[in-house]
């Protein structure tokens, strides 16, 4: 089970890097030199909120599944450039990438349950 949580979390962070974001480590310690460098003038770089993140991870599956489609359109009608692997790659890859969006989306449901089935 510890293996599909570090398979989407590091899909997580594929999708971070492709966006041009940093993946925050939230079991790093923070340095405590933060709050004197905002007081000299340098301003402190926000980290991407988890909703950022989301969104763009699931923009990378749309992107994918469109990108799937496009090619399995073009390889029906004969196109010279679409080749039966390219179409059957593009289809796993945005197959896999919906499959990862579908764990994490159960995963957060089952925390959320968790969280509120805790007793006062």
């Amino acid at each position: 089970m510890s293996h599909s949580v570090t398979s989407i979390l590091s899909q997580i962070r594929t999708y971070q890097t492709q966006m041009g974001t940093t993946a925050v480590n939230p079991l790093a310690e923070t340095p405590q030199t933060n709050a004197l460098q905002g007081l000299a003038g340098t301003q402190d770089v926000q980290a991407p909120s988890f909703t950022d993140t989301l969104k763009g991870a699931l923009a990378g599956v749309n992107e994918a599944q469109q990108k799937s489609g496009a090619l399995a359109r073009a390889f029906e009608l004969g196109e010279p450039g679409a080749d039966l692997a390219k179409v059957m790659v593009a289809s796993q890859q945005s197959q896999i990438a919906f499959r990862a969006t579908v764990e994490v989306r159960n995963r957060l449901v089952q925390a959320y349950q968790d969280v509120m089935n805790m007793p006062l």
